[in-house]
C-alpha cells in the first residue's frame, strides 16, 4: 500500500515556489530599473552633448548673399526738382518728380555713370547715389523707383569732383572742381502712419564751403570729432597734397578763439602721385597712397606742425599701385588694396627702436582679388569689410581672424562704388554702367575660426600676437577677442596647483588610516573626511576669496617655511619618540602615537608665523611683493592660484581619500600577511605590496579628482582674480572655462556669438573630462590586470 503524500511538504513546497518566483521578479525588476536607469544617463549625456553641439555648429557656417534686387540707373533728361520735405512712400508723388530718375530692367546704360558715392539707410529701404553733378539721388530698393531729387545746397553750378563717404553712411564730403570741400550729412525721420508702416523722410543737410584750393580736389578726407576742431585733406589735381586745419578753443571767461593752419605737403611725397588718402576721426594721423605702392604717413597731432612719420613699401611687388585706403570702424586699422588685388590691414604698433613712437605695421594678410581692386566699404558693427575689383567681385572678410567669408562673383564690370548696410545685414553696389545691385547678407558670426579661438592673434593696440579673452568693451569699435587658449590654460593650471596639494595629502592619508592606524581612530576619522565632500563649493569659494586670500597675503613668507619645518619637526619628533623607553610607549595603542603629531604640527605652524616677519625682513628686504617682482619678475595677486590650491584641494582631498583608502584596505590579507611573515617591516609591506596593489583604485581616485578640480566652478570664480593670463605663476590668477561660463552666460545674447563660444567652451570642457576618464579607465585596467592575480 502506497504512503500517502505529506500535506505539510506540499506547502512547504509551494512556499518556496512561490518565494523563488518572487525573488525572480524581484530580480528581474530590478535588473530591468537598473538598465532603464543607466541606458537614462547615457542619453541624457548623449542628449546633452548633441545640444551643445547643435549650439557649437553654427560658428562654422559662412555667410550667406541674396541678389533681391537689380536696377539700371539712368541720367535725368531735366534739371532735378530741389525738394528737401517730400515722405519717402508718400503715394501722390508727381509726375514730374518721377521722370527725373527712372530704372530699367534690361539693357544697360551709358558706358559711365556719374557716380562719385554710394549710401543705404539702417533699415535699407532706402539707398542713394551723390552723382558729379551735385545731387543726391534716393532710390526705393524695393522696386528701384526714384523717390527723390535734391540738388546739394551751397554748390550752385559747382561740379563735385570726388567724394568721401563715412563709416555710417550718414556723412559724406565733397570735393569740387574750384578746390572748395563741403561736408554733407543725410539724415532719416522715421515715423509711423495709421497703419503701423514705417514712413522715412530723408534729409539733406549741408555745411560750409570750405576753399582749399583753386584746382580740381581730386581727393579728399574731412574730420570734425567735435565742435572745436575741424581738418581737410585734399589733393588736386595738379597733384598737390594740402591740408588745413581749424582749431576753436574757449578760455575760461568765455572768450573764443580760432586758429586755422594750412600745410602744402607736396614737397615730402618725392613727387609720388596719390592714388588714394585716409584721414582718420581723431583727426591725428594722415595716410597716403601712391601709384609706386608706397604709403606715407603723417602724424597730425600738432596741426601747427604735421610730421612726416613714415614711407613704407606697403605692396608685395614695387610698383604696385595703391588703388584705395580706408578705415575699420574705430580709426585703427588701415585696410590697403592695391592694383594686384592684394588686401591687408595695418595698424600704429609701438617702435621697440625708438621708445615712446610707433611704426605702422601690416597685421593681416587677407584673401586676394584676381583683378585690381575698385572699391572697399568698411562694416559698422564689427572688423569685417567688403571689396570689389574690376571684373565685379565683391569679397567680405574679416580682419581680426583674416577669414574670407563670402565672395560674390561680378558680371567682368568694374565695382565704382560700393557700401556696407549699416547693421552689416546687406550691400549695395554700383557698377561703372550705372547698375545698381542690391545684397541681403547673412552673417551672423563673422569673428570666430579655428585661429581667433586657438591661436595667436595680433588685436589693435597690442605689440604683437597673443592669447586673448576680452568678450565686451565699453565703445561700439571693441574689437571682441575670444581665444579659448588662456581659458584652457587657467583650468588646467587651478587643477594642478590643487592637485599638487591635495594628491600627497590623500594618498599619504589613506595609506596611514588603512595599514597604520588604530580601528577605533580609523572607524571616527574616515566618516569625517568623507563628510568633507558634502560641504557647497560656494562656501568654499567664499572663505577662500574673503577669509583665506587677505589672509595668505600677509603670511606668505611664512607659508613658504611651513612645509621644510614641519617636516623637520616631524622627524625629529619620531626620532625622539623612539628614545621613549618601551614602558611608556607601551601604553599608547598601536596606531594612536600620531595624535601626539598634533601639538608639533600647532607648534611648528605657530614658529613659521613668528619667524614671518624676521625672514621677510631679513632676506627678502622688508617687502616680499616687491623683492618677488624685482628679482624674480612676478607679480603677487591677492587672489591666485596658491590659495586655489588650498581651497580647491580641500575639496577634492576627500574624494581622492575616500577611494584610495577603499582600495589599499581591499588588497587581501595573505598578501600583506605573507610580506610581514618574511620580515618586511609594517611600512615596506605598504610601500611595496599594498600600494602596487592598490595601484588601480588610486589611479582612479586620482582621476576622479582630476574632474572634480577641472569642472570646479564657484571656488576658482570666488577665490581667484578671473584674470584670462597665461602665467604659471602661483602667485597670479586665472580664469577657468567653467569659471567663464559662469561669468558670461548671463550677458550674452541669446544665439549671439559670445552665447554660443561659451556653448564651445562647454563642449571643450566636456571633451576634456571624456577623453582623460576614457584614458584613465584604460590605464586602470591594465593595472588591474597586471596586479590581479596576486
Amino acid at each position: 500500500m502506497s504512503a500517502l503524500p505529506n500535506p505539510k511538504t506540499k506547502d512547504e513546497q509551494a512556499a518556496r515556489a512561490s518565494a523563488i518566483q518572487r525573488r525572480r521578479l524581484t530580480d528581474h525588476a530590478a535588473r530591468a530599473v537598473v538598465t532603464f536607469g543607466g541606458s537614462g544617463i547615457v542619453l541624457c549625456i548623449l542628449a546633452i552633448l548633441v545640444f551643445i553641439s547643435l549650439e557649437v555648429y553654427p560658428l562654422w557656417k559662412g555667410a550667406k548673399a541674396e541678389l533681391v534686387g537689380r536696377y539700371n540707373l539712368v541720367l535725368p533728361q531735366r534739371t532735378p526738382i530741389v525738394t528737401t520735405d517730400r515722405t519717402v512712400g508718400d503715394s501722390n508723388t508727381s509726375e514730374s518728380s518721377e521722370s527725373q530718375l527712372t530704372t530699367i530692367n534690361g539693357s544697360a546704360v551709358g558706358s559711365e555713370f556719374p557716380i562719385l558715392a554710394l549710401g543705404v539707410e539702417e533699415y535699407k529701404k532706402i539707398g542713394y547715389i551723390v552723382t558729379s553733378t551735385g545731387r543726391i539721388d534716393f532710390i526705393s530698393l524695393k522696386d528701384g523707383n526714384t523717390l527723390e531729387q535734391v540738388l546739394i545746397e551751397g554748390l550752385d553750378s559747382r561740379q563735385v569732383t570726388s567724394a568721401k563717404g563715412s563709416l555710417d553712411n550718414r556723412k559724406f564730403t565733397l570735393g569740387t572742381s574750384d578746390g572748395y570741400v563741403l561736408p554733407v550729412q543725410i539724415n532719416f525721420k522715421v515715423s509711423f502712419n495709421d497703419n503701423d508702416e514705417r514712413v522715412i523722410d530723408p534729409e539733406v543737410v549741408a555745411g560750409e564751403l570750405i576753399q582749399v584750393d583753386t584746382f580740381p580736389i581730386t581727393h579728399v578726407a574731412f574730420e570734425a570729432p567735435n565742435e572745436g576742431t575741424k581738418a581737410v585733406a585734399a589733393v588736386t589735381s595738379d597733384g598737390r597734397l594740402i591740408f588745413l586745419s581749424e582749431l576753436t578753443t574757449r578760455s575760461l571767461l568765455g572768450e573764443e578763439k580760432k586758429e586755422q593752419f594750412k600745410h602744402d605737403l607736396t614737397s615730402q611725397l618725392n613727387g609720388n602721385t596719390v592714388t588714394a588718402m585716409a584721414l582718420d576721426g581723431f583727426p591725428d594721423n594722415l595716410y597716403v597712397g601712391t601709384k609706386a605702392g608706397k604709403i606715407f604717413h603723417w602724424d597730425m597731432r600738432d596741426k601747427a606742425n604735421p610730421k612726416l612719420n613714415d614711407i613704407i613699401d606697403a605692396t608685395k611687388n614695387p610698383g604696385t599701385a595703391i588703388t584705395a585706403l580706408g578705415f575699420l570702424i574705430g580709426d585703427r586699422s588701415l585696410i590697403v588694396v592695391d592694383e594686384a588685388g592684394d588686401t591687408s590691414t595695418w595698424f600704429l604698433v609701438r617702435d621697440e627702436e625708438s621708445p615712446g613712437a610707433k611704426r605702422l605695421e601690416k597685421i593681416h594678410e587677407l584673401a586676394s582679388h584676381q583683378a585690381p581692386v575698385t572699391a572697399i566699404a568698411a562694416s559698422a558693427r564689427d572688423k569685417g569689410f567688403l571689396s570689389a575689383d574690376s571684373k565685379g567681385n565683391i569679397i567680405l572678410q574679416y580682419a581680426t581672424s583674416e577669414r574670407k567669408l563670402l565672395e560674390i562673383p561680378g558680371q567682368s564690370i568694374p565695382i565704382k562704388a560700393l557700401v556696407f548696410a549699416p547693421k552689416a545685414n546687406g550691400a549695395l553696389a554700383v557698377d561703372e554702367k550705372g547698375t545698381l545691385y542690391d545684397w541681403e547678407i547673412d552673417n551672423p558670426h563673422p569673428e570666430t575660426n579655428w585661429k581667433a579661438l586657438f591661436g595667436k592673434v595680433w588685436y589693435e593696440g597690442y605689440d604683437k600676437p597673443e592669447y586673448v579673452w576680452q568678450s565686451t568693451g565699453g565703445t561700439d569699435d571693441f574689437e571682441p577677442k575670444f581665444s579659448l587658449t588662456p581659458l584652457a590654460y587657467g583650468t588646467l593650471k587651478g587643477t594642478f596647483y590643487a592637485l599638487l596639494f591635495a594628491i600627497p595629502l590623500a594618498i599619504l592619508g589613506a595609506i596611514c588610516v588603512s595599514q597604520f592606524m588604530h580601528p577605533s581612530l580609523k572607524n571616527t576619522i574616515k566618516p569625517i573626511i568623507e563628510i568633507m565632500a558634502a560641504l557647497p563649493s560656494v562656501v568654499l569659494g567664499f572663505l577662500a576669496g574673503l577669509w583665506m586670500a587677505p589672509l595668505v597675503e600677509k603670511i606668505v613668507p611664512a607659508f613658504s617655511m611651513m612645509p621644510l619645518v614641519l617636516t623637520i619637526m616631524t622627524l625629529i619628533s619620531v626620532f625622539l619618540w623612539r628614545l621613549v623607553p618601551k614602558s611608556i610607549r607601551g601604553k599608547f595603542k598601536e596606531g594612536t602615537e600620531f595624535l601626539l603629531l598634533i601639538p608639533v604640527f600647532f607648534l611648528g605652524v605657530q614658529i613659521c608665523l613668528w619667524l614671518n616677519g624676521p625672514v621677510e625682513a631679513l632676506l627678502l628686504g622688508g617687502d616680499y611683493k616687491a623683492w618677488l617682482l624685482n628679482t624674480l619678475g612676478l607679480q603677487f595677486d591677492q587672489r591666485n592660484s596658491l590659495v586655489v590650491g588650498f581651497a580647491m584641494g580641500f575639496a577634492v582631498i576627500p574624494i581622492i581619500f575616500t577611494i584610495s583608502e577603499d582600495s589599499l584596505s581591499n588588497v587581501p590579507k595573505h598578501l600583506t600577511s605573507g610580506s610581514l611573515a618574511l620580515g618586511a617591516t609594517r611600512w615596506q609591506t605598504a610601500i611595496r605590496v599594498v600600494l602596487p596593489t592598490a595601484a588601480a583604485g588610486i589611479f582612479s581616485a586620482v582621476m576622479i579628482g582630476f574632474g572634480r578640480a577641472v569642472g570646479e566652478t564657484m571656488i576658482v570664480l570666488m577665490a581667484t582674480g578671473n584674470t584670462p593670463v597665461m602665467d604659471w605663476s602661483i602667485f597670479n590668477g586665472f580664469r577657468a572655462l567653467s569659471a567663464n561660463i559662469a561669468v558670461e552666460i548671463p550677458e550674452a545674447p541669446h544665439g549671439g556669438t559670445l552665447y554660443r563660444i561659451l556653448f564651445l567652451a562647454a563642449l571643450l570642457l566636456f571633451l576634456m573630462t571624456f577623453i582623460l576618464n576614457t584614458v584613465a579607465e584604460l590605464v586602470r585596467i591594465r593595472l588591474r590586470k597586471k596586479y590581479g592575480q596576486l
